[in-house]
């Protein structure tokens, strides 16, 4: 649907997104970076899905939660990356308005659901570590699914309401968004009418999607701190660490760029750095995600041996 036109006001049919340079020289070199991230990233979380398939040590619950996450990484990426070089590649800079709610709806959408898939992996190293022996009961393959179908329904609605809630504003002047996809902060700057609503929207969003699972995370690995300092054993205790760490670093980089990236909603002066902080939320967390749970999993490293080599490792 779009946008309603107000008493002499024209509605805008189309935003053109400025992207992250505006030299001819330089947009070759950000289309041949940014397609070379592409790559990497969907061949490093599909070479992730892949050890996780193939590999039988890997078909526990820690492991089919990381594969929804390479999942979500995969598609989060391709919804922002792809548009922009096909951009960059016609010299094209506008997308039609239902493009735009489109590409802000699916991008809210995986980032919902990684908000409670990383709290739902917090969830799972706390019942490993805290409740060994009751951990095959609560972590069952039913509890599984079921925690990742409520984390896609949670995401789900949540994508939903600021969609429907942004069809609500009226779009009538500027039409030039300050970044290289759509996002809610900088077209609400665009908007004809008040935003004070899809503002709090938000607000109250990013409580419930942000702020509820960064507080479940921080208690769970607290009390997983807790148990792993109890165990006696050096090599126990580095083993526990090395698994929480790449979870903890993932939650980091995620929320960390994350909550710059919505604290200082409608600051024209932040548009420039917004843009770095999407780079980092579309590209390089997922890229890294991959290079993070293997780079001292030895599990991960044998299987994408298995893949690449067809064989077990050596070491």
């Amino acid at each position: 649907m779009d946008p309603e036109v107000g008493a002499n006001r024209t509605s805008v049919t189309e935003f053109i997104l400025v992207g992250l340079v505006e030299t001819e020289q330089l947009q070759s070199v950000v289309f041949v970076v940014f397609l070379f991230a592409y790559l990497v990233t969907v061949g490093g979380n599909l070479s992730i899905l892949a050890a996780i398939l193939v590999e039988p040590k890997l078909h526990t619950p820690m492991y089919f939660f990381l594969g929804n996450l390479s999942v979500l990484d995969v598609g989060c990426i391709t919804v922002t990356v792809p548009s922009m070089l096909a951009r960059l590649l016609s010299h094209k800079r506008t997308v039609p308005y239902r493009a735009c709610l489109t590409q802000l709806f699916f991008f809210h959408l995986l980032a919902g659901m990684d908000c409670f898939l990383l709290t739902v992996m917090a969830y799972d190293r706390f019942l490993a570590i805290c409740r060994p022996l009751t951990y095959n009961t609560h972590m069952s393959q039913t509890v599984q699914r079921i925690l990742v179908a409520v984390s896609w329904a949670l995401g789900f609605t949540n994508a939903l309401n600021h969609t429907i809630a942004l069809t609500t504003l009226n779009f009538c002047g500027p039409n030039i968004v300050n970044n290289f996809y759509c996002d809610l902060p900088q077209l609400f700057q665009l908007s004809c009418s008040s935003t004070q609503l899809n503002e709090l929207l938000l607000f109250v969003a990013a409580a419930f999607m942000a702020v509820a699972p960064l507080v479940l995370i921080t208690v769970s690995y607290a009390q997983v701190a807790a148990a792993v300092l109890q165990i006696r054993s050096v090599e126990g205790r580095n083993k526990a660490f090395s698994t929480c760490g790449s979870h903890l670093t993932v939650v980091c980089l995620f929320y960390g760029t994350g909550i710059f990236n919505y604290m200082c909603l409608g600051s024209e002066e932040s548009s420039d750095k917004d843009k770095g902080v999407g780079v980092f939320n579309t590209v390089i967390n997922p890229m890294l995600n991959p290079l993070i749970y293997s780079l001292r999993n030895p599990d991960v490293q044998d299987a994408l041996w298995r893949v690449f080599v067809g064989r077990k490792s050596l070491t």
